[in-house]
């Protein structure tokens, strides 16, 4: 067979690539863009998480702050309406289990239109407290009525309830009976709990343990995220008050005994 001239072969790779060279090209290129899109979207999430985090605890903070200056903490704010605690003055909230952080009356931002604070990915971060009360001593929650605690504290040993769980598997009860499982317990008698829903928003719970954030009872999940798609996703950023530390602001700053 004859050899193709030397001036055929080189006059073809002047023409450009042919179309399997272009193939490989493309598909080369889509590789190295998808493991850049990927990469950037980790680094985005990572960053997004440090900064709710940061939010989380400015705005547990802020709850210790408003605690010592008002006897009490502020209720949750009410879903659709705004980023003021419901309702206004506290006493009985009307959304202790399934309300938001009272951005506007705490004076936090970022904020949605609407007032309510938000995490990195755009969505409410959720603000949750104990319903303990004793009508002995006042008529609403105990921890969001103004010195209702004070009035208490001499006589009767407050039991704030809300339980935070290392996994949701094996939970049992419902709203105020809400338990965790044997051995996965990691608070129960917290005061308040903050949390974000994390990327997802919560929208779509992947996992037991995302479903039991969104649950109206007194049980919530902590633990370390998991990757998106696995069989346990998580990426809520849960943080919670414990009463010895919430006692002891309001003792620092005379608010009890």
């Amino acid at each position: 067979m004859p050899l193709m001239p030397t001036r055929t072969r080189s006059r073809r790779r002047e023409q450009g690539f042919t179309l399997l060279e272009l193939a490989i090209s493309l598909v080369i290129v889509s590789l190295v863009s998808g493991g850049l899109m990927m990469a950037l979207s980790a680094r985005h999430n990572t960053l997004a998480t440090s900064e709710t985090q940061h939010r989380i605890n400015n705005a547990r903070d802020a709850l210790l702050g408003f605690a010592a200056a008002n006897g009490r903490l502020p209720c949750p704010a009410a879903p659709g309406k705004t980023g003021l605690e419901s309702p206004p003055g506290g006493g009985t909230c009307t959304n202790p289990w399934d309300g938001f952080l009272p951005a506007v009356t705490l004076g936090l931002a970022p904020t949605n239109a609407q007032g309510y604070a938000l995490d990195d990915w755009g969505n409410p971060i959720r603000y949750v407290i104990t319903t303990y009360g004793d009508t002995d001593y006042c008529a609403g929650h105990m921890f969001a009525t103004t010195n209702c605690l004070k009035a208490a504290w001499l006589n009767k040993q407050a039991a704030p309830d809300l339980h935070v769980c290392s996994s949701a598997t094996g939970m049992s009860g419902n709203g105020a009976s809400a338990n965790c499982a044997a051995g996965s317990t990691l608070a129960s008698n917290a005061v308040a709990v903050i949390f974000s829903r994390g990327a997802n928003g919560g929208a779509h719970p992947r996992s037991l343990d995302e479903s039991a954030n969104g649950n109206v009872d007194r049980l919530f999940v902590s633990h370390t995220q998991t990757a998106a798609g696995t069989a346990n996703e998580f990426d809520d950023i849960v943080t919670w008050l414990s009463p010895n530390i919430f006692y002891y602001r309001l003792i620092a700053a005379g608010r009890l005994p």
